[in-house]
This record gives C-alpha cells, sequence and structure tokens, in this order.
C-alpha cells in the first residue's frame, strides 16, 4: 500500500484533472490494464503512480484535438531521409523483400518471410468483385471492391489481437495482388504484381523496391484515416478501405497519375509540355515536396534501378529548368513508362505498398484507447433560433 504523504502517488481527483477525464474514465483505463491504483493506506480510495499517469498524459489520451498528436514507432522523416523502425528505407529497398519489410513495420523486426499467402477461392471471390467492375474501372477502383467483398467473406474479420491482424494482412496482400487481371505467377509480391501491370520482361525488384519505398510516410492524410477507423475498432478491411478512400483524393493517390501524364508529354518534348504547365498556373506534377526540403529519397532510389532509360533522361532535363526537386509520384511516372505499366498501375501500386503501411499503424492504433480522436468542433453557423414560449417581437 502507498503512504498518503507519498508525493510518487496521485489520488483520483487529481489523475481526473491531470488527465482531463471523469473519474469514472480513470478505472476504465485500469480496466484495460493502462493504470494500476493501489489502496490508500489510512483513508479510502486508490492511488495512482505519478509517473503512470504522466506516460498516459504524454500520449494525449482523450484530449481535443489529439489526432494532431498521435506517437508512433513506424517511420521517421527527418534530414531529406525516410526510416522504417530507425532503418534507413531506401537501404532496405535494395536489400530486403517486401513480404520481410512488412513484417518488420508489423512486429520491429526484420526477418526473412514467406510469400503472402493467397486461397485459391479466396482469390476466386476477390476476382468475382472486381469483375462487376465496369470496363472504366481503374485498378484501384477494382481493389477497393475487392476488399470490401473480402472483409465480407471472413468471418474472422473482428479478430483484432495482432497475430490475427497479421495473418489477415498478409493473406489480404496475397489474394488482391493474384486477383488481379494478368497472369498469375510466384515470387514476392513484386514479381506477382509485375505480369499484373506490364507485358514487358519481368524485373520484380524495381517493384519490389517500389512497394517498399512507399508502404509508410508518416501521418499522411490516408494514414489518419486508416487510424481513425482503427481508433473505433473497425476491422483491418475496413480499416483499408478507409484508406484507400482517403487515397482516392486528387491531392493524394492521384498525384502519380498527374505525374504519369506529365512526363508522357515531356518525352515527346520537354520544352512544349513545361510550358503548356506553367501556362496553366498549376504546379508542376512530380516536383517539390511537402516534408522534404532538398530531396526526396524515395525518388532517388527509384532512379538508381532505372539506368539509362529515356524517362530518366527528360527528367534530368526538366530538373534544369524546374524549381525544387523530383519527388517519388514522378519517379514511380518514370519507372512506369520505362517499363511500359498501364497508365492506372501507379495508384494501384501505391494503394498496394500503403496497406503494409495502414496495417502497421492500424496495430498500433489497437493498443491505444478506443475512440481517441475527437476534435472539438467550433460552431460557426446561423444563431440558435427561440424556443416557441419565447416572446414574439413585433413587427413596426
Amino acid at each position: 500500500m502507498a503512504q498518503q504523504s507519498d508525493e510518487n502517488y496521485l489520488t483520483t481527483a487529481e489523475v481526473a484533472r491531470r488527465l482531463n477525464v471523469k473519474p469514472e474514465t480513470i478505472y476504465a483505463y485500469v480496466s484495460r490494464g493502462q493504470l494500476t491504483s493501489v489502496r490508500a493506506r489510512g483513508r479510502r480510495g486508490s492511488l495512482f503512480a505519478a509517473a503512470d499517469v504522466e506516460r498516459l498524459a504524454g500520449r494525449s489520451v482523450e484530449h481535443p484535438g489529439v489526432v494532431e498528436r498521435i506517437e508512433t514507432e513506424l517511420s521517421l522523416l527527418q534530414d531529406d531521409e525516410l526510416y522504417y523502425r530507425g532503418r534507413l528505407a531506401s537501404e532496405l529497398a535494395t536489400t530486403s523483400t517486401v513480404e520481410s519489410v512488412a513484417h518488420l513495420l508489423w512486429t520491429g523486426e526484420l526477418a526473412e518471410q514467406d510469400p503472402f499467402p493467397a486461397p485459391p477461392e479466396s482469390v476466386a471471390l476477390a476476382r468475382a468483385a472486381m469483375n462487376v467492375a465496369p470496363s472504366s474501372a481503374r485498378m484501384t477502383d477494382q481493389l477497393r471492391i475487392a476488399v470490401a467483398v473480402l472483409g465480407a467473406g471472413d468471418p474472422l474479420r473482428f479478430g483484432l489481437a495482432p497475430e490475427s491482424v497479421m495473418a489477415a494482412a498478409r493473406r489480404l496482400l496475397g489474394v488482391l495482388v493474384d486477383a488481379l487481371p494478368g497472369e498469375t505467377t510466384v515470387g514476392t509480391l513484386g514479381a506477382r504484381l509485375w505480369p499484373k501491370v506490364s507485358t514487358q520482361p519481368p524485373q520484380p525488384a524495381v517493384l519490389d523496391a517500389a512497394l517498399i519505398l512507399l508502404a509508410d510516410h508518416g501521418l499522411a492524410v490516408s494514414t489518419i484515416a486508416a487510424r481513425v477507423a482503427a481508433s473505433a475498432r473497425a476491422n483491418l478491411y475496413s480499416v483499408v478501405s478507409a484508406g484507400l478512400g482517403a487515397l482516392d483524393g486528387h491531392y493524394h493517390g492521384a498525384a502519380t497519375t498527374l505525374a504519369y501524364k506529365f512526363l508522357e508529354r515531356a518525352l515527346q518534348d520537354p520544352v512544349e509540355a513545361l510550358s503548356d504547365q506553367l501556362r496553366s498556373g498549376e504546379p508542376v506534377p512530380g516536383f517539390g515536396h511537402r516534408i522534404y526540403q532538398q530531396r526526396d529519397p524515395r525518388a532517388e532510389a527509384l532512379f538508381e534501378l532505372l539506368a539509362d532509360s529515356p524517362a530518366l533522361h527528360s527528367i534530368q532535363n526538366l530538373t534544369e529548368k524546374v524549381p525544387g526537386f523530383p519527388n517519388s509520384d514522378l519517379a514511380v511516372a518514370a519507372m512506369m513508362h520505362t517499363h511500359g505499366f498501364r497508365p492506372d498501375a501507379g495508384e494501384a501500386l501505391f494503394a498496394i505498398a500503403r496497406i503494409i503501411g495502414w496495417t502497421a499503424h492500424a496495430l498500433e492504433e489497437y493498443a491505444e484507447p478506443g475512440l481517441r480522436f475527437r476534435a472539438a468542433g467550433i460552431y460557426t453557423g446561423l444563431p440558435i433560433s427561440a424556443g416557441p414560449d419565447a416572446p414574439r417581437q413585433r413587427r413596426p
């Protein structure tokens, strides 16, 4: 039992004030194992270790506006570098498989992994769902439909234990890639994706590297959407669906397609393409970044894999004339042109890669208190109408 005078312990009322919550919420934390209570000697009530309370407060639990502060151990963007759990993503892209990097993001351990499984019955279900889409549907539309149907077909989808979530993620990634139109093959995820996006001779190392480099990137808007869904204890399929919904915006996932179309024009005439873009008043697709200051390390890593391609020469020409630096969207676009990818393959590649990251963020969020994303709204609408008993004003 703790001593009443022990300064290392706080009363229930003191904890409630420190965390800005109601007293009953504190006991919910106790039941979840996030706080430990001890009996106060010589008086009624419980005491709580101040260090535990401060640690919980530092995680911004149930504070209004918590969406602005989300702690994560997954990726770090610092000094124009990208790290996954302390490891350079650009090095992982050329030394590890997609499957092992996914395991690193999900568990913190980098180890060789088997290919993602794709049960035939699940592939058939996903393919049937994709076939329902109209002929104008993009690959990302097919992925979105398949994720929803696969979730509906998984009776164990509500299991949120880490092993259950990771098993579902492995299966989902394997099934989605194998179900896409095109030849089905074996190997790493990049090897399996290649015949779905290109008819040229396979170079799976290029796709594996791109999938690794795009797997996670801090708290992008789609990642926040995925974490909000996970905070409500949505299952993995719903978490991925939330991420895919945010990814579909033209400020996010569509950036690769815009870069692809711009580069297509630049391959014909870089000066004319740049002139037309500048005349439109819109930013030049594929250049600059909100976070990186001088370089995008993901783009540089992908450029090194493209060797002496015409697309790379066009980008070098453009870089001499455009303020800023090429980003990953332009690098993916260059990869697509170099290897004859489908025009909509860039967004699909981005979506498949991010499922790895969204799963990692979901695992983190499932370990946090539920429903912690509750930003305070500031009402700016019409004044409240007077009730029926309020005196009416007489017209002049």
